[in-house]
């Protein structure tokens, strides 16, 4: 099962208990239907940089779990049919491995010219 991060952005009108609720329904339909949660944290209250609306703060959410496509599809499409989510953004996590140091070949000790004089 591949694995996806989604940020979920909630009406400021919530509380925290409102959020927690809607994050804990969403992480019951992934272990429902086979998946796992690896990591669910309420980020809390933030300042929009635009607004959405008339709403200039909103409530944060981040989800980081495995699941099938299919699953994906109906929670993307539950939180986009729900009054108190204003935005969700899915994504796969991008793996970053280290780049392995390339030996770098000594550099040559700089040339001491003589200057000639001018005649």
């Amino acid at each position: 099962m591949p694995t996806y991060e989604s940020i979920l952005v909630f009406k400021p009108v919530l509380s925290d208990t409102e959020v927690a609720e809607h994050v804990k329904k969403s992480q019951e339909a992934i272990i429902q239907d086979g998946g796992a949660v690896d990591i669910h944290e309420i980020w809390g209250r933030r300042k929009l940089t635009h607004p959405i609306g008339k709403n200039h703060e909103a409530l944060y959410a981040y989800l980081r779990f495995k699941a099938a496509p299919a699953l994906l599809k109906r929670l993307e499409r539950d939180w986009t049919l729900s009054e108190n989510i204003m935005r969700h953004m899915t994504s796969k996590p991008v793996e970053r491995r280290p780049r392995p140091e390339k030996a770098k070949a000594p550099r040559p000790a700089a040339s001491v010219r003589q200057e000639t004089p001018a005649a």
